[in-house]
């Protein structure tokens, strides 16, 4: 065969290819479809031959709406790419992301590294690497962290609550419209720059702010990224990076992505001269943020720093990433809930009301914790707008695993879809309605005990087990703060008539309702709206 090949013209070889190439690819579809050890799981038709239509809808942004569509179509467990089984149970949740799953992170998360240098907690895939990145990070959210940057965030709040009524109409007391999305956007990076990196970046300000423009330059990093994490040809690109793909991504990568990137490289520079120069002062006297505890943790095996320089700036892009968008999207969708249903809103504002004596005794602690209609409205917007819509996934290590009462062989990729699981019918009943209540036990209202452990076993926003989120208390203590500090202050409504952020006909099956705040999914996810208006609130409930 060698020496025929040798015989051929270059022609005749290219015309070999060409016919040779679709034939492999016919093949291999018919393999995927009929010999693969997954064939018996049901899927989309072209999802089971190929990889290529979940590539394309993660491009589109619209992959966790074709994953719920499929879950409609072929029930709780769906084969959407050759070795890809997805489910949407709580019982399949445990068994993949629990503290004994014999799974690790998939090779889905090294396609986020922008080089080979570039090893954080985030793109680390190795399972005792991974938990020991993740035990110095646990350092960054003691509860005396969280306590001390609740008055970073509360300053936030206090300045951003002023700058929403800058523009009220004088006759209606109503700010001009806004789009929410735009305004928490600011105000949760303001307060994470304070935190993770030693500065607020006042994009919440009013005036010319070229760092303004950083919140999109993230939602453009994300979508310039997910995609090819979600690639069929993803071992094949991640081969190639260190061979010189990286070098030409730095050429080709959009003007958005390079401005974030370098906006990182940048702050962390000017943070770690700070934590140099702060060496020589008592611990006492040093700013003890975030990147502090990073900067000064330590490899309990070599006693020596933990992270490179490299290493810090790849952790801070996690954290603001993870710590801005996540947070932003969050109060965005409970926005958007509480401002379509003033019933609702209004019982919200009572509690906050009936509660705190001013807006000065709004701060973290037992009093802000044990607003439970507050909590439950806070959960009910995380369930309908999940910080990230598409499965985060696992791969299946040797032996295997049982999920499900089902048995899958190594290097299957599996996960649950949080945007599917939160609309579970057989969990939450009427899974599109805004319905905080069903958090909260109330016997008379048929909320009993049993309903509610059975929606919190199927709720997962920060993860559980190994991979479960390290900033949890952080991003609910922002939360909270930021609702009802708002909310004691502030009336906010719907701009009579808008419909800005909800669904629509023309957006097809499962994105029609108005009421439904839609997202795209870019392993994150963005959004727009509520459109929204504010005024100062003037009469209050009786204590």
């Amino acid at each position: 065969m060698q020496k025929l090949m040798q015989n051929l013209s270059d022609m005749e070889r290219l015309s070999i290819l060409l016919i040779l190439g679709p034939i492999l690819l016919v093949a291999k579809a018919l393999y995927n479809l009929y010999l693969h050890p997954l064939a018996h799981v049901p899927g989309p038709f072209w999802g089971r031959a190929s990889g290529i239509p979940s590539w394309y809808y993660a491009f589109r942004g619209k992959r966790h709406i074709w994953l719920w569509q499929q879950f409609q179509i072929h029930g709780h467990t769906i084969r959407p790419e050759p070795g890809t089984v997805l489910f949407c149970h709580p019982e399949a949740y445990a068994d993949i992301y629990g503290m004994k799953s014999n799974v690790r992170r998939s090779h889905f998360y090294e396609a986020f590294k922008r080089n080979d240098r570039e090893k954080t907690t985030l793109t680390t895939i190795d399972v005792a690497e991974h938990t020991r990145k993740r035990k110095i990070l646990n350092i960054c959210f003691t509860e005396k962290l969280i306590r001390a940057a609740s008055s970073f965030i509360i300053n936030h709040v206090d300045r951003w609550n002023q700058l929403l009524l800058e523009d009220s109409d004088s006759t209606t007391e109503w700010s001009s419209p806004i789009d929410f999305s735009l305004k928490v956007d600011a105000l949760v990076f303001d307060i994470m720059g304070d935190l993770s990196l030693g500065k607020s970046f006042d994009i919440k300000e009013p005036g010319h702010n070229p760092l303004r423009e950083v919140p999109h330059c993230i939602a453009e990093y994300m979508k310039f990224y997910y995609p090819m994490c979600r690639s069929p040809f993803l071992k094949l690109l991640l081969w190639l990076k260190p061979r010189g793909v990286d070098r030409i991504f730095q050429h080709i990568t959009p003007p958005a992505v390079q401005k974030y990137n370098e906006f990182i490289h940048s702050n962390t520079s000017d943070r770690i001269v700070l934590q140099r120069e702060q060496s020589s002062k008592p611990e006492t006297e040093r700013r003890q943020d975030m990147f502090y505890f990073l900067y000064e943790a330590k490899n309990p095996d070599t006693g020596l720093p933990a992270y490179t320089e490299d290493e810090l700036r790849g952790e801070s892009s996690l954290l603001i990433i993870a710590g801005s968008d996540t947070t932003a999207v969050s109060l965005s969708g409970i926005f958007f809930y509480l401002t379509n249903d003033p019933r609702r809103y209004q019982k919200l504002v009572d509690e906050i009301l009936m509660t705190f004596e001013s807006d000065a005794d709004i701060t973290y602690g037992s009093k802000l914790l044990g607003c439970r209609y507050l909590k439950a409205c806070v959960d009910e917007g995380m369930r309908l707008t999940p910080s990230g819509p598409s499965e985060l996934p696992r791969e299946v290590l040797a032996g295997g695993i049982r999920i499900m009462g089902q048995n899958y062989p190594p290097g299957t990729i599996v996960g649950t879809v949080p945007w599917a699981t939160s609309r579970n019918q057989e969990i939450y009943r009427d899974p599109e309605v805004f319905r905080p209540e069903r958090w909260i036990v109330d016997e008379s209202a048929g909320v009993t005990q049993e309903d509610v452990s059975r929606i919190k076993a199927n709720f997962h926003p920060f993860l559980t087990g190994p991979g479960h989120c390290v900033g949890k208390n952080l991003a609910l203590a922002e939360m909270l703060i930021v609702i009802a500090r708002t909310l004691y202050r502030l009336d906010v409504r719907r701009v009579p008539g808008s419909t800005f952020g909800g669904g629509a006909p023309e957006l097809g099956w499962g994105r029609r309702d108005k009421r439904q705040m839609q997202l795209q999914d870019a392993y994150i996810s963005l959004r727009r709206g509520p459109e929204v208006q504010f005024r100062r609130r003037v009469a209050r409930s009786q204590k």
